[in-house]
């Protein structure tokens, strides 16, 4: 394999994208074959009905397989509650995080998903919420926490976590660490929470610390600035958080995701350039972008012309590499 195509191989995988289309189209080709994305992602946008999303899976795996390329991670957002792509009658929906009682609940809630995720070759799922929401505090993710306690929320989620991948669904929590005390929605703008590192280490951090413990396959950064931990840089932009407390201290070594950012909170606020090498220095594993093709290529040009540049950079993007290698051998791997 020449320098360039490993650089360009090591640039791909660390991107996850998302599409507009409900079949393999050009534009899904391009970020298969073309830029060698890790994993897709599916929305609304891209779902009618269960054979429909099965044959384009299906196709999409195919069509990696044929280019030489890894079997795709395919995530899809389906929390229950108000944030869940598959909808009835195809599909069950449940009333949402908030509505689990306990632990039977959550392992119910966690089987059925599985199963009908399984169903049509959707293998990871952006949940559960590990956000804790702080009683008294009317924010953003209140209607998608198990509430405010850190210790229930802990115990729900390692029973989501645990079933989903019992199942044979990979399972990322989020929004890490902590954005259960947002009131704006990052989606639209910038936020910067002013909480103590001591204060998170007892409430927020709890469920995530539980999370890595119970083996999750991967954590989603938010795109909040937690000012106290690091002033300069979002969470999913921060070396300092995802790095250095969430790599080093808590000792996770699965996949690091970033949230969307295609969202307000960091769109448009800083270069392609930038993210790139912030995505590179904190060692993210994967950069999702939802929605813009055009932003998902010219992020790829860019993580690949840091790595030609850096051969520190490359050495740290050759760990990523065989992370998620690792994690799809293990995953892909024949029973």
């Amino acid at each position: 394999m020449t320098p360039h195509a490993s650089e360009a191989r090591l640039a791909g995988c660390r991107l996850m994208a998302g599409f507009n289309g409900t079949r393999l189209d050009a534009d899904l080709k391009y970020l298969i074959r073309d830029l060698g994305v890790s994993g897709i992602i599916l929305f609304k946008r891209n779902i009618c009905d269960p054979e429909q999303v099965r044959r384009l899976v299906r196709s999409a795996q195919d069509f990696a397989v044929s280019c030489g390329r890894d079997r795709l991670f395919v995530a899809v957002d389906q929390e229950g509650g108000e944030v869940a792509r598959l909808k009835s009658p195809f599909f069950t929906e449940f009333s949402g995080n908030p509505h689990i009682q306990n632990a039977a609940d959550a392992r119910r809630f966690a089987e059925t998903t599985s199963l009908e995720l399984k169903s049509v070759g959707i293998n990871m799922n952006m949940a559960p919420v590990l956000d804790v929401v702080p009683a008294g505090i009317d924010g953003v993710m209140t209607n998608r926490s198990f509430g405010s306690d850190p210790v229930r929320v802990s115990a729900l989620g390692r029973a989501v976590i645990s079933r989903f991948q019992e199942k044979g669904v990979l399972s990322v929590a989020k929004h890490f660490p902590g954005m259960g005390r947002a009131v704006k929605d990052p989606h639209v703008d910038p936020i910067h929470l002013p909480v103590l590192r001591s204060k998170m280490e007892t409430s927020d951090l709890v469920p995530f610390k539980d999370a890595v413990e119970t083996g999750v396959s991967g954590i989603m950064l938010s795109h909040l600035v937690y000012t106290q931990i690091d002033p300069d840089w979002p969470a999913s932009l921060s070396g300092i958080i995802a790095r250095d407390l969430l790599r080093e201290r808590m000792g996770f070594d699965g996949l690091v995701i970033t949230d969307d950012l295609d969202m307000g909170a960091v769109d448009g606020r800083y270069s392609i350039e930038t993210l790139a090498d912030r995505i590179l220095e904190a060692q993210i594993d994967v950069a999702l972008v939802c929605h813009r093709i055009e932003k998902m290529g010219g992020l790829f040009d860019a993580i690949r012309k840091s790595l030609e540049g850096s051969a520190a950079l490359r050495a740290s993007a050759t760990v990523c590499h065989q992370r998620i290698t690792r994690i799809k051998d293990a995953f892909f791997r024949p029973a």
